[in-house]
């Protein structure tokens, strides 16, 4: 069979409109080539996008030594190293992902729970009726507070505000359709100096790394390591040959985890509170289902709720943080279907086109969170996590957080949106973000009064 084609206009127009109109140019290429199409960015080559849940389930169900993903997402290098997860083939790539799973399931992701709760309401706190705020930037104080407390044990003290506000700069040189160019073109990750943009970059992460090998440093002082936190998992792990991890190798994986465990679900919670503060019979249904399980919840009680999944599981639906899952590079002749492809091709599963399949999703413009309660998907037609073997390692934490810091903040805050334009996502970086970042006023404070009227109404 023919191979698929794709958009003759040059590489260098390619990249600029997949940076400053991606959504829009993933539909006009959909509508006018298909499910399976190549495209062709300048500096990353070629590659096939496949929105097909056949061809997804294909890709994601062969056997790994087909592909290689490490090499496929360079891109990430400059924010997570050579060691990073993400990077990583083969044998090192799954003996990682078998140490760090435990830490993000079971009883350890459970203990969380309460801390999520509070490290909310401490971020909340110095709200004020008639005040507004801008949605994102919050969440990711929260997000990122929740990480650093999963990966260090804790999130207090001089080195952790300074992690914390750093991290934040560092992440922020790529907050625009603009800046991201930097992660695209390796040519412009060039250091001019510190008012260059990309030698603001380094500078920012080399104060982050000498912080992190500050805390490994004084971790590997102690006598032992009891710690119920990801780093001291770490520290404490063994290869075949009973070595530890290097610092480098630790620094890489921590960085890894601090920028895909608050980056992403800081921007899908700015999404959710939008959602639901536009759509009134959302916000109602969802107070209500709050409202069914008392004043005093519990977390997992919380985590369990059907229609509070649901609304976490649109928002990601609709307009998922990542638009791709990771690239994988084929190793070996494989047909896709029914298409023949040589070993070098790089397939590109889309997140978003799937997500907004006709046939699988009606009207999948609309948010409508009760779509995941009449139906269940298969992995491949939902994959706001990507999938295979490469399926994010935090998925489960972060539906947890979500759900935990939505359910904490309607119980105790109304809000209101600060205008009823709708917001568009633009990039960010590698990920996708909502523009303006959800501007949102705080219209009352959840009384006990109301609360009863809720639960009243509920029943």
């Amino acid at each position: 069979m023919k191979l698929p084609d794709g958009p003759r206009i040059s590489p260098a127009l390619q990249l600029i409109l997949t940076l400053f109109r991606p959504l829009e140019t993933l539909e006009e290429y959909q509508k006018r080539y298909g499910d399976i199409f190549r495209s062709n960015l300048i500096g990353l080559g070629q590659f096939v996008v496949l929105s097909n849940p056949q061809a997804i389930q294909e890709i994601m169900t062969a056997d790994p030594k087909v592909f290689e993903s490490g090499s496929a997402n360079q891109l990430l290098h400059p924010l997570v190293g050579d060691n990073s997860l993400l990077l990583l083939d083969r044998d090192r790539h799954q003996s990682q992902r078998r140490l760090l799973n435990p830490a993000f399931h079971g009883e350890r992701m459970r203990a969380y729970g309460k801390l999520i709760c509070d490290i909310t309401e401490q971020v909340t706190n110095d709200w004020a009726v008639g005040k507004s705020f801008i949605a994102r930037p919050t969440m990711q104080k929260i997000s990122l507070r929740a990480i650093l407390r999963a990966v260090f044990g804790i999130d207090e003290g001089e080195r952790f505000e300074e992690i914390q506000r750093l991290l934040c700069e560092m992440l922020n040189t790529f907050d625009s359709p603009l800046k991201s160019s930097f992660l695209f073109v390796k040519a412009l990750q060039k250091d001019l100096g510190a008012w260059s943009p990309w030698g603001k970059f380094v500078r920012k992460r080399e104060q982050v790394d000498k912080l992190i090998y500050a805390e490994i440093q004084e971790r590997r002082q102690q006598p032992n390591l009891n710690g119920e936190d990801i780093l001291s998992l770490m520290m404490s792990a063994r290869d075949e040959a009973g070595q530890p991890m290097t610092d480098r190798e630790l620094r890489d994986e921590l960085m890894t985890l601090l920028f895909a465990g608050h980056e992403t679900t800081a921007s899908a919670l700015a999404w959710a509170l939008y959602w639901i503060h536009k759509l009134p019979k959302v916000r109602d249904k969802l107070l209500q289902e709050l409202a069914s399980i008392g004043e005093d919840k519990d977390p997992s009680e919380i985590t369990r709720l059907p229609y509070l999944t649901a609304v976490c599981q649109e928002t990601l639906r609709i307009y998922p943080i990542a638009l791709f899952t990771f690239s994988r590079i084929l190793q070996a002749p494989f047909q896709v279907m029914g298409y023949d492809f040589e070993p070098g091709t790089r397939f590109s599963p889309c997140i978003y086109l799937t997500h907004h399949r006709e046939d699988i999703y009606p009207q999948p413009k609309q948010f409508k969170p009760e779509r995941f309660l009449e139906r269940q998907f298969s992995p491949y037609e939902y994959l706001p996590f990507g999938g295979g073997n490469r399926r994010c390692l935090g998925m489960a934490f972060a539906m947890y957080e979500m759900k935990l810091v939505l359910a904490t903040i309607l119980s105790r805050w109304q809000l209101s949106l600060a205008d009823n334009h709708p917001v568009r996502p633009i990039r960010r970086g590698v990920t996708t973000t909502p523009a303006g970042g959800v501007r949102m006023v705080v219209t009352g404070k959840v009384s006990q009064t109301s609360r009863v009227r809720s639960e009243a109404i509920a029943n």
